[in-house]
């Protein structure tokens, strides 16, 4: 079973018990409504467990709740938990928190992605992606270090689906004159970035040397948006060792504002793609 994001479920447990309050039910009434037992209540609300979509329509029924945009958004919470994504294939080689995140890249409309060190891994190459793991991780197996650049490549099916996520992307240029792999791989990695500035669904923008020090310097991050709310918004922060989900409202709000105030100081979108390709041609 491949499971909802832990911060989904909390958003959804909160959601549900709020609706439970306003109907006057206990979650002893409301489990015997739904002939369930009240432990199953309790661990949906404080999203201890998984739920599926099926047994959320039955509590909003419980909770006499019609409003069709609720309903809909609930469900979306409950995601896809119980089915298998392309990613399960991976489980042996990647962490919990990694799977999490890819569930939510590929059920996001959007991602806003802040990168001051490496090129965000939806538009790597595969040359990149493998020099890059290399690098960060050299005591991983060979056949480890392939699945996790395997891993990174499919993801980037979300840009070119029938509806694709929009991308995006503000890149501090040390990410661009950091040569990742050498100079031929880099080569090639900013080539296929000037390809990537010509897709419609990604903005790309440069946050040259010369805006001086911004919010991003310390950590990058990525706001993932999905259909419908922009109450499921969630905020990724890279460390080191691991990633931290953002999802109280104020947090949220702070990451947007420092985001757009990044996206502000950077180069526009003709004038980041002419600096990629005066990179490429100095490295070339």
């Amino acid at each position: 079973m491949e499971r909802v994001p832990a911060v989904r479920r909390r958003r959804l447990g909160e959601e549900l018990r709020r609706l439970r309050d306003l109907s006057g039910l206990t979650s002893g009434e409301a489990a015997q409504l739904a002939g369930w037992h009240q432990s199953k209540v309790s661990r949906i609300e404080t999203g201890r467990s998984g739920v599926r979509a099926e047994d959320v329509a039955v509590l909003l029924d419980v909770y006499a709740v019609r409003d069709r945009d609720v309903r809909e958004l609930l469900s979306t919470l409950a995601g896809h938990g119980y089915q298998r994504g392309w990613w399960h294939d991976f489980r042996d080689v990647l962490p919990v928190e990694y799977r999490d995140f890819i569930t939510l890249e590929t059920g996001a409309c959007r991602a806003r992605s802040m990168e001051n060190s490496v090129v965000p891994g939806l538009l790597q190459t595969r040359s990149y992606a493998r020099a890059l793991t290399r690098d960060v991780m050299p005591g991983l197996a060979q056949s480890e270090a392939d699945a996790l650049v395997d891993v990174r490549i499919t993801r980037q099916a979300v840009l070119h689906q029938a509806d694709p996520l929009e991308l995006w992307a503000v890149l501090d240029e040390a990410v661009l004159r950091r040569e990742v792999g050498g100079r031929e791989v880099m080569a090639e990695q900013l080539a296929h970035l000037e390809q990537a500035t010509r897709l419609p669904q990604v903005h790309l923008q440069v946050l040259p040397f010369s805006a001086g020090g911004h919010q991003g310097l310390t950590n990058s991050f990525v706001i993932f948006s999905f259909p419908n709310t922009a109450d499921l918004d969630v905020v990724v922060v890279d460390h080191l060792t691991s990633s931290l989900y953002v999802d109280r409202k104020e947090d949220i709000a702070a990451y947007t504002d420092a985001f757009l105030r990044l996206s502000d100081r950077s180069l526009p979108r003709e004038e980041s793609a002419a600096m990629i390709t005066d990179i490429r041609k100095e490295v070339s």
